[in-house]
């Protein structure tokens, strides 16, 4: 049976959900209509755009660059901070809304997702009608825009959504691939990254058709299953099925750039338990745990190392972890050269649901992580910087990484 599949993807995600916030606030403006872009913090150096308005496109701003240069190219440029806690928001009301039109939707990234569409038309129409509703829907009750593209499989349907932008609908059928899709330049294809479409471009396939009429076992021999498989997307092939299971995680981490370069330890092993506290949030939230922890720090001059950790048994208490990173930092750093960036892995995940335990297990563990698991729920309910351990409690620390404002905020040891 032939499928009808739907990619819907968020127009300029972070910016739209921050314009949306601010509409809300006065005096109202709509980011979306001048030049504007989300930004890191400069004051601690992540002064880079985000995401940026088509008014800040159309002055050439670009994803990526630094604040400094995209002032340079409009001083009038406003300038918002990212909130992620906004944007995961944004993110599940989007997915709820899609879910409402079929029981088969699946996540891609925090701002598109792909919908099975088959059988669905007696409930909502044709597809050209059905995805209408949604992109209505979705702007009426979230005010923002998506894109939608439509075919018969994923591949197609997010080749169909990158089309014209925003606030568009098109379709990319198999019998309309030579038309819509073969004349398109090789970088436009799904899969064909700067290396590759670098590759392609060597020998002379600059669009998508030419590869797609390419004799796959030049691509084979050239790019091995990388080009089988690209050879295939450019003749609109996939047979992935759009599926409601999540996609299991290899690993998790977060890292930052310190708001100022660190020569002492103590003060760095803070910043290490700060994001200990978020990397193993995420870690419980998605009912895992770790064998494998790992640390990288670059340096003042940007030069970079990393250790890695393999433990015993599999851990997901906050405390855990962070005894394991106390020892890689020790075996990374001396402390002769200034610390500018410090990232946290944890990797080789399993589900708790299937995790042995010990008999040796101590108590003190346990405690930890039923602490955790409270910490958990209050953040949750009220927000990540409700509740703070005692150990982090530092003016200077505060307001340099979290900027805790918070009055009735609590602390934990």
């Amino acid at each position: 049976m032939e499928r009808t599949i739907f990619h819907i993807d968020a127009n300029s995600e972070f910016l739209s959900w921050s314009a949306v916030k601010l509409l809300n606030e006065w005096p109202p403006i709509d980011l979306r209509s001048v030049p504007s872009v989300v930004g890191g913090s400069e004051q601690s150096r992540k002064g880079i755009v985000l995401a940026s308005s088509i008014p800040a496109k159309q002055l050439g701003i670009k994803t990526g660059e630094t604040l400094y240069s995209a002032r340079l190219k409009c001083p009038e440029l406003i300038v918002v901070p990212p909130d992620f806690e906004l944007y995961e928001d944004m993110s599940a009301k989007f997915f709820k809304i899609c879910n409402s039109f079929s029981p088969l939707v699946q996540k891609f990234s925090i701002d598109e997702l792909f919908l099975d569409y088959t059988n669905m038309e007696p409930h909502f129409g044709p597809p050209l009608e059905g995805a209408k509703k949604i992109s209505e829907k979705i702007k009426s009750e979230l005010g923002f825009t998506v894109n939608i593209g439509i075919s018969t499989n994923k591949l197609l349907a997010k080749m169909a959504s990158d089309f014209e932008k925003p606030d568009k609908i098109h379709t990319l059928y198999p019998d309309e691939i030579k038309e819509k899709m073969w004349p398109l330049p090789i970088g436009n294809l799904f899969m064909v990254g700067r290396q590759t479409k670098k590759k392609l471009l060597d020998i002379g396939i600059d669009t998508i058709g030419k590869l797609a009429n390419c004799d796959i076992e030049i691509m084979k021999k050239y790019l091995k299953s990388h080009g089988e498989l690209i050879h295939k997307y450019a003749n609109g092939i996939d047979a992935s099925l759009v599926t409601t299971e999540k996609e299991p995680y290899k690993s998790i981490s977060n890292g930052s750039t310190l708001p100022r370069d660190i020569s002492d330890k103590g003060e760095l092993l803070k910043y290490a338990l700060s994001l200990c506290e978020k990397v193993c949030s995420r870690l419980r939230k998605e009912g895992v745990s770790a064998s494998v922890v790992d640390v990288g720090i670059r340096f003042k001059d940007l030069s970079y190392c990393s250790h890695q950790k393999k433990l015993l048994k599999y851990i997901y208490s906050t405390n855990d972890v962070y005894s394991a990173v106390k020892d890689l930092v020790n075996e990374l750093w001396s402390g002769e050269t200034p610390v500018r960036a410090i990232t946290i892995g944890l990797s080789d995940l399993v589900s708790n649901e299937y995790q042995q335990y010990s008999f040796f297990d101590d108590d003190k563990s346990k405690k930890y992580e039923k602490i955790d698991g409270v910490v958990d729920e209050l953040r949750e309910k009220y927000g990540f910087h409700c509740i703070t351990r005692a150990s982090l409690v530092d003016d200077k620390f505060h307001k340099n990484v979290l900027k805790y404002q918070n009055p009735s905020m609590k602390s934990y040891l």
